[in-house]
């Protein structure tokens, strides 16, 4: 029978079970639910399988238990922001296409996504634009295209 798991006695079995309970985010309900099994006797193998965890996960969440306690069972990947996204445009570059939105487009006509992004590749010195990026640059500069565009195809 292979050795029983040692689990450092941050909490009874009982808080364990009652975390385990009360958990409202799944991740943390499984962990707790872990910890309460090994350290009511079960092997880590036996209760990562009943959990539904992998093996060396189960003993990673063992482990950080035993060092950090209670606050390592928390799910950090709530805590984790998405990177800022980075400006194609500088400042200025973003004042220049304002004062290029004001007139027609390079072709003549209205501007619109497609075409802001071709101004900005261009602009850029980048080889592709997305043209999901130039609408982005137009709501972003506050230019409303529908009315621009409405405004061309009168005249």
């Amino acid at each position: 029978m292979p050795p029983k798991a040692h689990i450092e006695p941050h909490l009874s079995a009982d808080d364990l079970k009652s975390r385990y309970r009360q958990a409202r985010d799944t991740t943390e309900a499984r962990r707790w639910h872990l910890l309460q099994l090994v350290s009511g006797g079960w092997t880590i193998k036996r209760a990562a399988e009943v959990v539904g965890l992998n093996y060396d996960y189960a003993k990673e969440i063992i482990r950080r238990y035993n060092l950090e306690g209670p606050l390592s069972v928390r799910n950090r990947s709530r805590d984790r922001q998405p990177p800022v996204a980075r400006s194609l445009l500088t400042p200025s570059q973003q004042q220049e296409l304002k004062q290029a939105l004001q007139g027609p487009a390079p072709d003549g006509g209205p501007w619109s996504g497609p075409k802001v992004a071709q101004w900005i590749a261009q602009r850029t010195g980048r080889q592709h634009v997305w043209p999901q990026r130039g609408w982005d640059y137009l709501k972003r500069l506050g230019i409303d295209w529908k009315q621009r565009k409405n405004i061309g195809s009168e005249s």
